[in-house]
């Protein structure tokens, strides 16, 4: 099993082009805190990205992309010392597609936002830095390109479809940025995501993703990556913060959450799927995790979908 690709999958990510951004001469657009997780690619052109909370603002390029992880606001500009307008009246007055601010083009962007459900969001993000810049000229930044480079040309095409396979894409390109801030800036990683280089950990995490539900113990665990029960507890607890069986009941109410998401599913079932022998035992654990049994969890969620319903109907 792929850790990475099980955290993705309960995330249910699912990614939103928005309009593209041209700009030139003196400009300076200050944006909201985003939605989701945002991201920009630039294809002409360089700028100034300055993240609220980021000590140091980041000089963008040709064939730069930046992935924002929280929700905070941040400014685009030719010069950060210029006065800014807001970007949203820019992008409702976007014409073709295209949001434009200054004078003249030579800035080109494109860009869009991942969005999470709201549990494994946490999940995902909470070990990475609040902006992850990838550098067009660093070697290992080839596939990231490519991702950028097929989502452009999708756009540009316009054919039936395009934009699905934009957003798909997207998708892809996300998962790349992973990868690579996972290879190249491990030690600036925390939490789950820091288990997935290194060895020892990732070898368990493989193991109790593929079977949740298995009664492990430390020991077993151990056993099966060939270290002490003392070396495996001490070493999990230092790169994922927690150990073994703790992370492992996070785990499986992560699963459980999802399911009942899902809604197809009884509680006793769901129990038994994600390993606990009762639906007392389990009621307990997801009450301790979530703040709210199994059935409470269901209530919300449907009350939440109810009011989404009425929302879209007075719309």
């Amino acid at each position: 099993m792929d850790p990475l690709e099980d955290v993705l999958s309960l995330t249910r990510a699912t990614s939103h082009l928005s309009a593209s951004f041209s700009a030139g001469g003196r400009w300076g657009v200050r944006f909201d805190p985003p939605a989701g997780v945002k991201f920009n690619v630039v294809r002409r052109g360089a700028c100034w990205l300055a993240v609220d909370g980021v000590p140091d603002p980041l000089r963008l390029r040709e064939g730069d992309c930046f992935l924002l992880t929280r929700p905070v606001a941040f400014t685009l500009a030719s010069d950060l010392d210029l006065p800014t307008e807001p970007a949203g009246p820019l992008f409702v007055a976007a014409v073709d597609g295209v949001a434009r601010a200054g004078d003249g083009d030579e800035v080109f962007l494109i860009g869009g936002a991942f969005s999470f459900t709201d549990r494994a969001q946490a999940l995902l993000l909470d070990g990475l830095p609040p902006v992850i810049q990838v550098a067009a000229e660093t070697p290992e930044a080839a596939a990231v390109r490519r991702a950028v480079g097929e989502i452009d040309a999708e756009l540009q095409r316009n054919a039936p479809g395009a934009r699905l396979v934009a957003e798909h894409l997207a998708i892809v390109m996300l998962v790349r940025i992973l990868r690579l801030h996972l290879a190249r800036d491990a030690g600036h990683t925390s939490g789950w995501l820091a288990g997935l280089t290194d060895p020892t950990v990732v070898a368990v995490l493989r193991r109790m993703h593929a079977r949740p539900a298995h009664a492990w113990t430390v020991a077993e665990l151990a056993r099966a990556v060939a270290v002490s029960r003392s070396t495996l507890a001490a070493r999990f607890k230092q790169v994922i913060g927690k150990g073994p069986l703790e992370y492992l009941t996070a785990w499986r109410i992560e699963l459980a959450a999802d399911r009942i998401r899902r809604g197809e599913e009884t509680n006793a079932t769901i129990a038994r799927e994600v390993g606990y022998g009762s639906e007392s035992a389990f009621s307990v654990a997801f009450k301790r995790a979530t703040g709210l049994s199994p059935r409470a969890y269901r209530a919300a969620l449907a009350r939440s979908e109810q009011g989404r319903t009425r929302a879209l109907a007075g719309s």
